[in-house]
């Protein structure tokens, strides 16, 4: 088996998005795309990954971990420039080398296995990835012999009339024999109109030396989109959200209105689930089986068991079990866990709280840094008084207790199991098991005293 590297270009700093934020960073379905680009590349097995970081390099090595080794280009000089920064990692290895930028975040892994094959099998030392674009103005130009033999790579400014009728074009990303890579890098020179290295002139002279071009044509053309501006990269979210959402349908999740859904590429939803419109999935969400989802609700880094429905609610970091129902109008916040059987109803807001099976918190209230068991009946208007501006303290709730509503528990505190606490009650000390608290003043009726003061 041939081994197989990587070298990712993500050094530019990306002036045309114009943002503080370094070009390949910028997200495309929730993921950075220089981090989709790794992904892909992982996805192929790759025996190493090099990426070359220049502007924000400790972000782009924040972002990628442990999955890649890095190579600075201190200096922008183009990028056969680039690629020689990762002489020290990959020279003189045996094998073939794959050079993709870090802003194509839509290349598949079966686009790349397939350039790699192809690249094998024809003993190349080069490769290009092709594509035919229904306007190729502005790309290179791939000419080609009668027999389908590569001739020349030719940028469009210097292709004739002729030649910038050709549809075929190069889409920036190769496959190289390592050993012949990185020789060849050393002879690219830079007498150009921007005193640049560029990494197509490796082409040129390994064709002058006789050596077999090959060129691999992808029958896709998004997948070669490079995104240089905030226009391109709305171009890149609309394809990936398209092609995320058909997974999932073929998958046996139904989707009411793919272009008005939004789902991570590293989100799970199970079969029989249904997204309905305006519905956000981001992150590693993990969604059960015959799950009902939206319309307008936002999950974020949650997991939700089977038989499950949010309905326009917000869910961020936390864990919903099966058969709970949330929303709608619903806010669980992070660090939440409601078991099977909870009912989350409208206006309800939960933060960091533990809900046990069969416990309802069904209007206006606020469950804050609180621990509720089994069958628990919280009251509309009820409150988790949690916080003294300083310190937050814990409130407990025990099994098929009762609180009534508009009532305020005010941690730290604790309710036993089976105890009731009476309607707009404020609960300062602890209720034993199976007791009533109340916790109200006494009602006063003054009679005659809207009349004596003339108030009516």
């Amino acid at each position: 088996m041939t081994n197989t590297y990587a070298v990712v270009l993500a050094a530019g700093q990306g002036t045309r998005m114009k943002s503080d934020l370094y070009k390949v960073l910028h997200p495309v379905c929730g993921k950075p795309m220089v981090e989709h680009v790794v992904d892909h590349i992982r996805g192929i097995g790759a025996d190493k990954i090099v990426t070359i970081v220049g502007h924000g390099a400790e972000m782009v090595e924040e972002t990628l971990g442990i999955h890649c080794a890095y190579a600075l280009q201190e200096e922008q000089l183009g990028t056969a420039h680039a690629v020689q920064q990762a002489e020290k990692e990959l020279a003189g290895l045996e094998g073939v080398t794959l050079v993709v930028c870090g802003d194509t975040p839509l290349i598949k892994s079966e686009t790349m296995q397939a350039l790699i094959k192809h690249h094998v099998e024809t003993k190349a030392k080069a490769t290009i990835l092709t594509a035919h674009a229904d306007d190729p103005t502005g790309y290179g130009r791939i000419i080609r012999d009668v027999e389908g033999n590569v001739l020349r790579n030719i940028e469009h400014k210097d292709a004739t009339p002729e030649e910038q009728k050709v549809t075929e074009i190069n889409t920036g990303t190769y496959c190289f024999d390592n050993r012949a890579l990185f020789d060849t890098l050393k002879k690219v020179k830079n007498d150009n109109a921007q005193g640049e290295y560029y990494l197509p002139d490796v082409i040129g002279i390994l064709k002058e030396e006789n050596e077999l071009i090959s060129a691999y044509v992808t029958d896709d053309f998004s997948e070669t989109i490079g995104i240089n501006d905030r226009v391109i990269l709305a171009e890149a979210e609309k394809v990936m959200r398209h092609r995320i959402a058909e997974k999932h349908m073929r998958n046996g999740v139904t989707i009411i209105d793919p272009s008005n859904s939004y789902i991570s590429v590293d989100a799970e939803i199970g079969r029989d689930t249904v997204i309905q419109p305006g519905t956000m999935i981001e992150g590693k969400t993990i969604i059960g089986e015959k799950c009902v989802i939206g319309p307008n609700s936002q999950i974020v880094n949650s997991v939700i068991g089977n038989h499950t429905t949010v309905h326009s609610s917000v869910v961020l970091d936390s864990t919903l079990g099966s058969s709970t129902t949330v929303g709608p109008f619903a806010h669980i916040r992070p660090d939440s866990n409601l078991s099977d059987n909870v009912k989350i109803g409208n206006f309800v807001e939960v933060k960091k709280s533990k809900l046990g099976e069969g416990s309802k918190v069904s209007h206006l209230s606020y469950i804050g840094d609180a621990e509720v068991g089994t069958d628990v009946n919280i009251g509309c208007g009820t409150i988790t008084v949690n916080y003294d501006g300083k310190n937050k303290y814990k409130t407990t709730v025990g099994n098929n207790a009762f609180v009534g509503c508009n009532s305020n528990l005010v941690a730290p505190v604790t309710v036993g199991n089976g105890a009731y606490v009476a309607a707009g009650s404020t609960i300062t000390k602890d209720v034993p098991e199976n007791s009533l608290a109340i916790g109200r003043a006494r009602q006063e009726n003054k009679e005659g005293y809207v009349t004596k003061l003339n108030l009516n």
